[in-house]
């Protein structure tokens, strides 16, 4: 199969066709000269990322210069709106994300905070949400989920999906429910290896699939495929490659017919198995629509090789055209929707203020009675390991807005190997951890340092564990700049303890 350079009987047409199911990423806050050509050659979509996104005035300048080169682009991105943002990514999210809405459980505080992510991303000029998560998180050594799941329960993940999608797309921008399907069941993370769910078709249709319903069932107008090994549908073929799942079950079965996009084709859970061109063309072939490739894999080359390897594979048979003819036009018509309802939405009135730290407050759980603070403490936050989608740049924690409240506070980071500072006495001593449960080395280090301090306070900022250690626990769902803020008020007395309950 031949890839470079112009394809030898290639028609306009056919360039066309598998330029527009291409959704490349790129380097860089302003639009390169390469991508600006591409899109000028028909590319279809654009995926956007942290590295590319600084500013409202910067992020709305990017996409009017996208959309002057093709105005009907698709301009996607994963605003998560938790752990994983990329509008606020040197900020850290505004909002809590799905683990904390899923914790308060009322599905209208979910719609409108989704609706409020719509308003900000149409504002900046934003086709395609890669959101919500709707993996239903039933294993809890998951490296890739954790927070950004509803919960554990299929019917909690059900309700809140359904609400996630009516807000966003009430916005004008498209919702993309994921990883299809289904992550949360899995102890290997997709972006480094290929993960197996080992359920039968039956546990799967009450475990995994009601999320996905509920979300089609709503509108939902795209759906991310998930790189899984799921033999109860396929055991040869991961979903993003398997017709069987993609059309067997996600378009027959649950009756899904809007776009169905990939999850990057660069990982080297399908990468290392059949090249990043050979990823794109099977999962064309299996069902998918639209091809995102860039997270880790960008610039002009790779959508060359893509775009060409698309076109060898139509005119080697190995992938009708009529296939692709059916993908790029679900393409277009999720553009032409968004741009549609973009319209219609932005006559709608704004609520003026913001759901999101009145909904981090209501997210946190208190278990103990060593709050407020007595004097201001000493913060230990300890680092761990997040997985790819979380942009290591994106800051959390606690000290820093504790210590807007409580001058006088003290903190330090440290990961597995830092040694640990004297622990001063007579001073409260707070201790922030991120799913301390998945780390045995952070397990340890907070087991020594509580049986120093059995009073000291934990705050959990990731996917709590079975059980809640220090004299008093504060879980908070999630790593968010608004859930750190709202356990930094608990902690300094500036806010009420109505919601405190067990974790």
């Amino acid at each position: 199969m031949t890839v470079r350079g112009e394809l030898s009987g290639g028609s306009p047409e056919l360039a066309g066709l598998a330029n527009t199911v291409l959704q490349p990423g790129f380097v860089g806050v302003e639009v390169p000269d390469w991508l600006r050509r591409r899109l000028g050659e028909g590319l279809g979509g654009v995926a956007l990322y942290s590295r590319n996104l600084v500013n409202s005035a910067q992020i709305r300048a990017l996409t009017a210069a996208l959309r002057a080169e093709n105005p009907d682009v698709v301009i996607a991105t994963d605003e998560e709106a938790g752990d994983v943002t990329r509008l606020e990514a040197l900020t850290g999210s505004s909002r809590p994300g799905n683990l904390a809405l899923g914790a308060v459980d009322d599905p209208e505080l979910t719609e409108r905070v989704a609706r409020e992510v719509g308003w900000d991303m149409a504002f900046a000029g934003i086709t395609l949400n890669y959101a919500p998560v709707v993996d239903v998180n039933s294993d809890l050594d998951n490296p890739v989920v954790g927070t950004r799941a509803f919960g554990a329960d299929p019917l909690l993940v059900a309700r809140h999906a359904r609400a996630w999608v009516t807000g966003l797309q009430s916005a004008g921008v498209a919702a993309c429910a994921k990883h299809f399907p289904g992550h949360g069941a899995t102890a290997t993370d997709s972006h480094t290896g290929l993960p197996t769910v080992s359920s039968s078709a039956e546990e799967l249709a009450v475990t995994t699939l009601p999320p996905y319903r509920a979300a089609i069932e709503s509108g939902v107008r795209a759906v991310m495929t998930g790189h899984l090994l799921v033999p109860a549908y396929d055991p040869d073929s991961p979903a993003t490659m398997s017709s069987r799942i993609l059309v067997g079950l996600l378009r027959q079965e649950l009756g899904f017919d809007g776009l169905i996009v990939t999850d990057g084709v660069e990982m080297p859970s399908v990468a290392e198995r059949y090249g990043v061109t050979g990823a794109a063309v099977r999962a064309l072939a299996a069902g998918a629509d639209a091809i995102c490739v860039g997270g880790e894999r960008k610039g002009a080359g790779v959508v060359g090789f893509i775009r060409n390897a698309i076109m060898a594979a139509v005119i080697d048979g190995t992938l009708p055209e009529e296939r692709l003819a059916e993908a790029a036009s679900r393409v277009c018509r999720l553009a032409a929707w968004s741009a549609e309802r973009r319209r219609a939405a932005s006559a709608i009135a704004r609520t003026p203020e913001s759901a999101g730290l009145a909904a981090a407050r209501r997210a946190v759980r208190v278990r103990g009675d060593g709050l407020p603070l007595s004097a201001a403490p000493q913060v230990i936050e300890f680092v761990s390991e997040t997985n790819i989608a979380i942009d290591r740049a994106t800051p959390w924690g606690v000290a820093a807005p504790l210590t807007e409240l409580l001058p006088g506070t003290t903190a330090v980071r440290l990961g597995a190997e830092d040694p640990l500072p004297p622990q001063a006495d007579g001073r409260p001593l707070v201790i922030v951890v991120r799913d301390a449960h998945r780390h045995a080395w952070l397990s340890a280090r907070l087991d020594a340092l509580l049986s120093r301090r059995p009073d000291a306070i934990v705050v959990e900022m990731g996917l709590p564990g079975p059980g809640t250690p220090g004299g008093t626990h504060i879980t908070t769902y999630g790593a968010t700049t608004a859930s750190g803020r709202a356990a930094a008020e608990l902690l300094a007395g500036h806010s009420s303890l109505a919601q405190t309950s067990s974790p």
